[in-house]
């Protein structure tokens, strides 16, 4: 049987194992290191006001929540988020993405045995196939989906009831979603780049829950350098803690993050070597450009959506390139960073 990629609340459930009753904790699939309610959760203050209040209301009324929509880069958090709104609404959170569902049985299968109320978090939404989105439209609408019997004169459909629940769909390209699918969404969150105070705090904290301390200091020279990306700083740190443990016997100082991130490839302003390699293709091979994302990555040997949905959003932000109709080019603060000024930390091709 082809697994679909889904993953229960229950460890020790199968994975097509509903529990009869909703658990009132957070569902426990995350690793430790993540935030378990929303007291926890650093950073997004609009977009968890406003899921707050949903949440709140849902509850008042004993319904269930309205279907959401996650929007953003990639690491801020939305898996996160779904998780600590199934928590909240003490409801069974089942995840699953969208390249898994090849088929609508797939699709299916997973509506038909979900439980009263339960969160299904589906990532990568926009990836989902057309005739797998398709069964949505009814489902998320209607509660109900049309199963089909037999093909041609003898056909015959059959509508099977479902127990009222609420998707929360993620994604990093929102445009990709088709217009009957994005209007069937009652909630919409957009999620943005953390500020770099916010990443300290969530590295002071995740730096306890790992077993060791970080001074601010040190916990800033990683935040300015994590693209304003929680998983980044996460991971980043991970690093720093390695570093330390050999070097140091575990002391964590400014100077040795320094050295740390310098190891790992990472400049003064979060740019690792991809980024680089990009902007010094763009600089020196398209003469600053503009070029096609399309020949940008035939020539880097990237994959497209890997510079569309990893690289690009960081390096728009930052002002280093910009999209033109006719592809990306370098702008004038992206020319000084591959001039020769000094502002990398190594070459671009190391």
């Amino acid at each position: 049987m082809k697994s679909t990629g889904m993953e229960w609340t229950d460890p020790t459930a199968g994975p097509m194992d509903l529990p009869d009753l909703p658990s009132p904790e957070f569902p426990d699939t995350s690793p430790a290191i993540r935030p378990r309610s929303f007291d926890e959760y650093i950073g997004q203050e609009a977009v968890l006001s406003g899921l707050k209040i949903s949440i709140e209301a849902a509850l008042l009324r004993e319904e269930c929540l309205d279907h959401i929509l996650l929007h953003g880069p990639p690491g801020l958090g939305k898996t996160t988020l779904a998780g600590l709104i199934a928590g909240a609404m003490g409801v069974p959170f089942l995840t699953t993405s969208g390249p898994v569902l090849e088929k609508g049985g797939d699709l299916v299968g997973i509506l038909s045995r979900l439980s009263p109320k339960t969160v299904l978090f589906i990532d990568e939404i926009h990836r989902l196939p057309r005739p797998v989105e398709e069964i949505l439209y009814g489902a998320m609408e209607d509660f109900a989906i049309d199963v089909i019997f037999d093909r041609g004169p003898s056909a015959r459909t059959f509508r099977h009831v479902l127990p009222p629940f609420t998707l929360v769909g993620a994604t990093t390209r929102a445009g990709l979603l088709s217009a009957p699918l994005r209007d069937r969404f009652g909630i919409f969150q957009d999620l943005d780049f953390y500020r770099p105070d916010e990443l300290v705090k969530i590295l002071i904290r995740s730096a306890g829950v790992l077993g060791f301390s970080v001074p601010e200091e040190a916990a800033m020279e990683i935040g300015c350098r994590s693209r304003g990306t929680p998983r980044i700083a996460n991971r980043l740190l991970r690093r720093v803690r390695d570093y330390a443990q050999v070097k140091s016997n575990g002391t964590v100082t400014r100077s040795l993050v320094l050295e740390a991130l310098k190891v790992e490839g990472i400049d003064d302003l979060g740019l690792n070597r991809v980024d680089r390699k990009v902007l010094h293709t763009i600089g020196t091979v398209y003469n600053g450009g503009p070029v096609g994302v399309e020949a940008l990555a035939a020539t880097l040997q990237i994959e497209v959506d890997t510079i569309i949905d990893v690289v690009e959003p960081y390096l728009l932000k930052e002002g280093l390139i910009a999209r033109t109709p006719a592809g990306r080019r370098l702008t004038e603060y992206g020319q000084k960073r591959i001039s020769g000024s000094g502002l990398f930390l190594d070459s671009p091709e190391s």
